[in-house]
C-alpha cells in the first residue's frame, strides 16, 4: 500500500520505530502508512501470535485479534501470545492483554465469538490488510472469499510437524492468484492438526514472523512480496525452498468474481 500521507510521527513514536526508520528501504514514509495501518488477524494461536508481536512493536495503528478459544496449557509450548496465568482467558482477550503491555499506542480490538460469513466481510472490509493464522481449511476459505469480494491482500500461513508454507494474495491485482487458485476446496481432504499430529513450536513462530514481514512490506510499499509464490521451510532439515505458481482462470472464486464483475460491466453500457 503506497498512498501518500501527512501523518506526522512523535518523538516518541520516532524514538520507538527509529531501527526501522532507519532502514533505506523502509524510511520514515512507510513508518507513517504503517503507523496509520488497520490489520485484522484470525487466530491468535500459534501463528497468530508472533505476527501479532511483531505487528504491535512496528506500530500498526489497529490490531483486530479473532479468537473464540480459550488459552489451554498445551498452548504455551508454541504461543508466546499467551502466559500461564491467563490460561482459561480467552485468547483474543488474552492477546490484547499482552499487545497493550508491549506498545500501548496500538488499539487492540479482540473479537471473541466465531465469526459467520456476514461478520466475516464486514471485518474484512474495515482493514487495510488480513493475516490467515487460522487452523483449519473451512476458515481458511471463506477467509478467501471474504478478502476477495472486498480486494483486500491475505497474507496466509500454515504450520504441522516440522512443515510451515507461506504465501501471500493480493487480491487488488486482478491478475493475482487467491488462495483457492492454490489449495482447491476439496471435500475428501483430511485435514491434520496439531492436536493429533504435533507441531514444532519454533517452526510456528517462523511462519508467524514471515507473515509479520509481507504485513509490512505490503502496508509500507516496499520489497517484494510472496505473490505468486509458496515458501515452504523444513524445520527438520531447516531448507527453504520457494514454488511459483499462478492465478486459475477457472477458479470459482476468484474467477466467478471477474466473471460477475464483467456481467454488471455489460449490463451498464447496454
Amino acid at each position: 500500500m503506497t498512498k501518500q500521507t501527512s501523518f506526522d510521527l512523535t518523538d516518541g513514536q520516532l524514538m520507538r520505530y527509529a531501527r526501522h526508520i532507519l532502514l533505506d528501504e523502509f524510511g520514515i514514509e512507510a513508518q507513517q502508512r504503517i503507523s496509520q495501518a488497520r490489520v485484522l488477524i484470525i487466530g491468535a494461536g500459534g501463528l497468530g501470535s508472533p505476527a501479532a508481536l511483531y505487528l504491535a512493536a512496528a506500530g500498526v495503528a489497529q490490531l483486530t485479534l479473532v479468537d473464540d478459544d480459550e488459552v489451554e496449557l498445551s498452548n504455551l509450548q508454541r504461543q508466546i501470545l499467551h502466559d500461564t496465568q491467563r490460561v482459561g482467558v480467552n485468547k483474543a482477550l488474552s492477546g490484547q492483554q499482552a499487545l497493550a503491555a508491549l506498545n500501548p499506542e496500538v488499539k487492540v480490538e479482540a473479537v471473541t465469538q466465531r465469526l459467520d460469513l456476514p461478520a466475516l466481510l464486514l471485518l474484512v472490509a474495515a482493514h487495510d490488510v488480513v493475516l490467515d493464522c487460522s487452523d483449519n481449511f473451512a476458515t481458511r476459505h471463506a477467509i478467501n472469499r471474504a478478502c476477495v469480494q472486498h480486494r483486500k491482500p491475505l497474507v496466509s500461513g500454515a504450520g504441522i510437524r516440522f512443515a510451515g508454507q507461506m504465501s501471500v494474495f493480493d487480491l487488488r491485482d486482478p491478475q493475482a492468484p487467491c488462495y483457492h487458485c492454490l489449495f482447491p476446496e476439496a471435500p475428501d481432504f483430511e485435514e491434520l492438526r496439531c492436536a493429533t499430529t504435533g507441531v514444532l513450536g519454533p517452526l510456528v513462530g517462523m511462519v508467524g514472523c514471515v507473515q509479520a514481514a509481507e504485513t509490512l512490506k505490503l502496508l509500507g510499499g516496499f520489497g517484494q512480496p510472496l505473490v505468486g509464490r509458496l515458501l515452504t521451510v523444513d524445520a527438520l532439515t531447516m531448507q527453504w525452498q520457494t514454488l511459483r505458481f499462478r492465478r486459475d482462470p477457472a477458479c470459482a472464486v476468484c474467477g466467478a468474481r471477474d466473471s460477475a464483475l464483467a456481467a454488471m460491466d455489460s449490463a451498464e453500457s447496454d
